[in-house]
């Protein structure tokens, strides 16, 4: 994966989504869960960005972001090629209304992110850092105007 991505539009938005999301999906097995940390400002292109990763994962339900329930989980409908499913859950994660990094362990967060099985993708990652594991990939979201958007990837 590039280090930067400029997209046009929401379409190439989601694209880069979906093909991460398959790159993702042949990985091997962590310790934890691979997850995915999106940071940027309102309207920056996260729940875009994500609504393509869901598709790249086989998921059909519309994705929307998750601010007033906080989490969402889905089940992984694409199979691993050759070697037995190796995800089988994908959890959105809205840290936009937390306040304190205790509030989203309330939720079992901790459960959540131990187990190899899970992909985790939590949008305004920066609110709960200081309980992220290290290595997590973050993806930077910056608005350049109503249709462009940088994508920045680190970790």
């Amino acid at each position: 994966m590039k280090n930067e991505y400029l997209t046009k539009n929401p379409n190439q938005t989601k694209k880069i989504g979906e093909v991460l999301a398959k790159k993702i999906l042949k990985t091997h097995l962590r310790k934890g869960a691979f997850i995915i940390g999106l940071e940027g400002d309102l309207g920056g292109g996260k729940t875009t960005f994500l609504q393509g990763f869901a598709r790249g994962l086989g998921i059909k339900e519309k994705i929307l972001s998750p601010t007033f329930v906080i989490m969402k989980k889905f089940k992984i409908r694409v199979d691993s090629c050759s070697n037995s499913r190796r995800f089988v859950y994908f959890y959105h994660i809205d840290c936009y209304r937390i306040q304190k990094p205790k509030e989203i362990l309330d939720l079992g967060f901790r459960e959540i992110i131990s187990s190899p099985k899970n992909i985790v993708a939590v949008e305004w990652s920066d609110r709960i850092r200081k309980i992220l594991p290290r290595g997590i990939l973050i993806l930077k979201f910056e608005f350049i105007d109503k249709n462009k958007r940088r994508v920045k990837c680190t970790g």
